[in-house]
């Protein structure tokens, strides 16, 4: 059972990432999944979640209208697309199913700075 991010990196304010998650061990397509990050010196944010089927989302209010989750069941894979990023935007991500048993994957740097 395992979750894998990758994406991350270093961006400019303004520019846009897409981060994703691999999922492996379990069915995927049966869990609501989420994305959380921690920046430096913060505490955990959630900061968008997706139903098991990708019908419904939700977002944070801080990343609303700027980022973007989906998912490919057939892939195991969740996504996060995030444009106009900006400094405030600095953490790690991480994927998580949450209220399971499915442990945290490393997470992914996302810098944004000029």
């Amino acid at each position: 059972v395992q979750l894998v991010e990758s994406g991350g990196g270093l961006v400019q304010p303004g520019g846009s990432l897409r981060l994703s998650c691999t999922a492996s061990g379990f069915t995927f397509g049966s869990y609501s999944m989420s994305w959380a990050r921690q920046a430096p010196g913060k505490g955990l944010e959630w900061v968008s979640g997706i139903w098991s089927d990708g019908s419904d989302t939700y977002y944070a209010d801080s990343v609303k209208g700027r980022f973007t989750i989906s998912r490919d069941n057939a892939k195991n894979t969740l996504y996060l697309q995030m444009n106009s990023l900006k400094s405030e935007d600095t953490a790690v991500y991480y994927c998580n199913a949450p209220n399971s048993q499915v442990p945290w994957g490393q997470g992914t740097q996302v810098t944004v700075s000029s």
